[in-house]
């Protein structure tokens, strides 16, 4: 199993920004001295839901400041990239990195963040599709050129060329049947699975990740990573205190989805939402929260019912002070990580299907 520390530089309250990015940095350099796996970070735009823009910037400077640790986007937004432009920052990270970079690249959902960049929303899916096949060539090619629907490119050399060969890790998000099919197709690795998305929705992506690898004949092993809200605490009691913080994300991560967000001089307002989950099946079915041994139970439950060989922990969520969240990574990489040292997530076995 790896783990993975998935950072989204929220702030409910607006804090000041190098408040935000100093905790973050922190938390980076905290994962690196605790054993994780990478450091993930997220693209948004526009709102206090994410204060990151550009999350190769934000790698290149963990990774100066970190010794071991994988620094990795997830994801960049590829709709609001031109790809020529994106593929030479992504091999200027891979030099400045060291070869450390890892890439995940999505669709993005946010109409609010298209709307101001001046992108249509429904074109995403055509334009990712010619985006990553834009940027992969160009990584491995000496020249690429391309004449597609959005994208026509003359003859062009990419400078400076990755470490990585043929180019760093490739990631993508990926949540339809349709999508996930299409990432193994490609035979790039999977992130799935929102931070507080039910457990039971997981299962059914790696059902059909799963059933789309034996197919395709693209055979064992695969990478599946999902990302989990995490909160290890000493208590169950202090640990559900925590939830108004989980409620804050999935109201935003809701109506920026549904496009009905509200968001004043670029504070996401919550909204309180129609048919919300009642509190215990949100503790007990969506999220990792809880003691050490509550959270080992709820990591295990995933690994017998899903493939993952990748869990990106989001600890810092909605309000929680930086102090909270250090404490937090403290004790899942002490009491809680250990437990799958030795785990191997059934996704990395040479066959799954008995």
């Amino acid at each position: 199993m790896q783990f993975g520390v998935f950072l989204l530089l929220q702030s409910p309250d607006v804090q000041p920004s190098p408040t935000v990015y100093d905790n973050a940095i922190e938390q980076a350099e905290l994962a690196d001295k605790l054993g994780f796996n990478t450091v993930w970070l997220a693209e948004h735009h526009f709102s206090s839901y994410g204060y990151l823009p550009y999350p190769l910037m934000m790698a290149i400077k963990i990774a100066e400041r970190t010794k071991n640790i994988r620094v990795g986007t997830a994801v960049l937004v590829l709709p609001l990239h031109h790809p020529v432009k994106l593929a030479e920052e992504i091999a200027m990270a891979d030099q400045l990195t060291n070869g450390r970079i890892e890439i995940g690249f999505g669709r993005g959902y946010q109409e609010y963040e298209f709307d101001r960049l001046g992108v249509d929303i429904n074109e995403n899916r055509e334009m990712f599709d010619e985006s990553l096949e834009i940027i992969s060539k160009a990584l491995q090619e000496d020249t690429i050129t391309y004449d597609g629907k959005y994208y026509k490119i003359p003859e062009t050399a990419i400078f400076p060329r990755t470490i990585q060969n043929p180019h760093p890790p490739f990631w993508i998000a990926a949540q339809s049947p349709e999508s996930i099919k299409k990432v193994v197709q490609k035979g790039y690795k999977c992130i799935t699975g929102g931070s507080s998305a039910p457990s039971g929705a997981v299962k059914e992506n790696w059902e059909v990740f799963q059933n789309a690898v034996e197919e395709s004949g693209a055979g064992w092993p695969q990478e599946f990573a999902i990302q989990k809200q995490i909160f290890v605490a000493e208590t169950e009691e202090e640990a559900r205190k925590e939830l108004n913080n989980a409620m804050w994300h999935y109201r935003l991560v809701t109506s920026l989805r549904a496009n009905t967000q509200v968001v004043e001089k670029g504070k996401a307002i919550e909204t309180i939402l129609d048919n919300e989950p009642d509190l215990d099946t949100v503790y007990d079915e969506w999220l990792i929260f809880g003691d050490p041994e509550t959270c080992t139970k709820k990591i295990q439950k995933l690994i017998d019912t899903t493939g993952i060989t990748s869990l990106n922990c989001v600890f810092k969520i909605g309000r929680m002070d930086n102090e909270k969240v250090m404490k937090s990574m403290n004790l899942f990489a002490k009491e809680v990580m250990p437990q799958f040292k030795n785990v191997i997530g059934s996704g990395q076995k040479s066959t799954v299907k008995q």
